[in-house]
């Protein structure tokens, strides 16, 4: 007997338990991408010590997957009307395979940055999948408890990550975190072609003579991106001449892009990104609290590691196990919290997240070079606890008003916005706390730290936490409306 591969067929397998064994599948090579998106950093100070690198190169190697990964989740709505749900993860689970066999045997750093770019790329299409598929195969009542469920899975591998890269950076070095993402890759793969259908959203046959990929915007939000980018990091280190010219170009390609945006619409042709998106006003208030929220959780993912390895002194390994219990806290609490988001206002609970997490930075204040360990492993615990909150809840309060026609568009769109504040907040971490080390008399080229260390970092903290604090604003605008009917996946 052969293999269901459409929907029908493998509902008619597996029965009502399908749509789990589909969010299961997608699920593990989404857990896949995002380790590999985290895990780097806690190898980049022996990573730079091994390439020689200053410390805005080795940022690089967070940053370059950033870019790569916000450019290209505009293309998931795309590659799935055009190859369906299976040939897309399953392109996307090869390159991340291929990113992390490359990385690991890279000798030389250029190799390296390949190899995170690769990556980067994957992780960017396959995140807006898992979104699509909740909100397409789950009925209304259930989504909130079926984004719980995913969270909790997808964040247990980050969580448990940096504590076995940490072990596997000190008794092996760097290279080792690379293959960490190999299993999850080969089992993703087993999965996709058991339970992943291979018909693209809406339940239709994949159009392999539909609309053309939008090549044009493709362009245009990379270079902006990456205009952007480098902009900041001119800011700091470089000449005010070539930072304007760079954030001048960065504004341009988004004034270009919106515009090619609107003509690709008005004549009927498919835009990478649908600007209709933005005339609901829950999904425009939810995009901006992506994009303040991915600033400080990926700024606060790259510096919080760096600070306790360079600020306060501790190995690789040590970090790992002080991030682990908040890991483990997080999970419990977007499983929670998904079931909440199932009854109660999904804006109350991003809201609760936010100012949790604000204040876990702010209390960093508090932690200096004798504090004892468990103050830090408190503080950890409390902003995973915010993140628990925030997770599960975004994405509902952000998709649920729009039109089901929309909502890979939509999934797209706020993980593109969600990642394009995440890459602005790995340079933005980067330039400031450069920025107050230098205004402190320190450096990070320095082997001892100092007071003065830890008071450049407190500064940046307190800068995730402002932030933190202005997306408040904009999550108490995020007001649910009613539950639309299911659509088929």
């Amino acid at each position: 007997m052969s293999r269901p591969s459409t929907l029908d067929e493998m509902q008619a397998r597996y029965g009502a338990r399908y749509r789990w064994l589909l969010l299961l599948s997608v699920m593990t090579g989404t857990m896949a991408s995002i380790m590999s998106s985290t895990i780097v950093n806690v190898a980049i100070p022996d990573m730079s010590q091994h390439f020689t690198l200053g410390q805005e190169r080795a940022q690089w190697v967070t940053s370059g997957f950033m870019v790569a990964m916000t450019v290209s989740m505009l293309t998931t709505p795309w590659l799935l009307a055009r190859y369906g749900y299976r040939r897309t993860y399953v392109g996307t689970m090869l390159l991340l395979l291929a990113g992390g066999i490359v990385g690991g045997f890279a000798n030389s750093f250029a190799l390296v940055l390949g190899a995170r770019v690769a990556e980067g790329l994957a992780a960017g299409v396959v995140q807006p999948i898992p979104a699509i598929i909740i909100m397409r195969a789950f009925a209304p009542h259930e989504q909130g408890r079926a984004s719980g469920i995913f969270g909790m899975g997808v964040v247990l591998a980050p969580a448990i990550g940096p504590s076995l890269g940490g072990v596997l950076v000190d008794l092996f070095g760097w290279r080792s975190i690379f293959f960490m993402v190999i299993p999850f890759c080969l089992a993703s793969l087993w999965m996709a072609y058991r339970y992943v259908p291979v018909t693209s959203p809406g339940g239709v046959a994949p159009n392999r003579k539909g609309a053309t990929l939008d090549w044009r915007g493709l362009l245009l939000g990379g270079a902006g991106t990456l205009c952007l980018l480098n902009g900041m990091v001119a800011l700091h280190g470089g000449s005010a001449l070539q930072a304007a010219l760079l954030l001048g170009g960065a504004a341009l390609a988004l004034v270009a892009f919106l515009a090619w945006q609107r003509r690709m619409a008005a004549t009927g042709r498919e835009p990478l990104m649908n600007l209709a998106l933005f005339g609901y006003r829950t999904f425009a208030m939810g995009s901006i609290v992506a994009f303040i929220y991915g600033t400080a959780l990926f700024g606060s993912t790259y510096l919080l590691p760096v600070y306790m390895q360079l600020g306060l002194g501790l190995s690789a390994s040590y970090v790992g196990t002080i991030l682990l219990p908040a890991g483990f806290v997080l999970a419990v609490t977007i499983a929670l919290v998904g079931r909440l988001a199932d009854r109660h206002p999904t804006y109350l609970l991003v809201s609760i997240g936010l100012a949790l997490l604000a204040l876990s930075f702010a209390l960093m204040l508090t932690v200096t070079l004798t504090s004892a360990i468990w103050v830090l492993v408190l503080w950890a615990i409390l902003g995973r606890i915010g993140l628990g909150f925030i997770l599960p809840s975004l994405n509902l309060g952000s998709l649920r008003a729009l039109d089901h026609s929309l909502i890979s568009q939509g999934s797209s769109a706020i993980n593109f916005v969600r990642m394009l504040g995440g890459a602005i907040g790995v340079s933005l971490c980067g330039i400031v706390l450069e920025w107050r080390l230098a205004a402190h008399g320190d450096s990070l080229t320095q082997a001892a730290t100092s007071p003065a260390r830890l008071a450049a970092f407190n500064e940046s903290f307190m800068m995730l936490a402002a932030l933190c604090a202005l997306a408040l604003v904009a999550a108490w605008r995020l007001r649910e409306v009613p539950l639309a009917s299911s659509n088929r996946s």
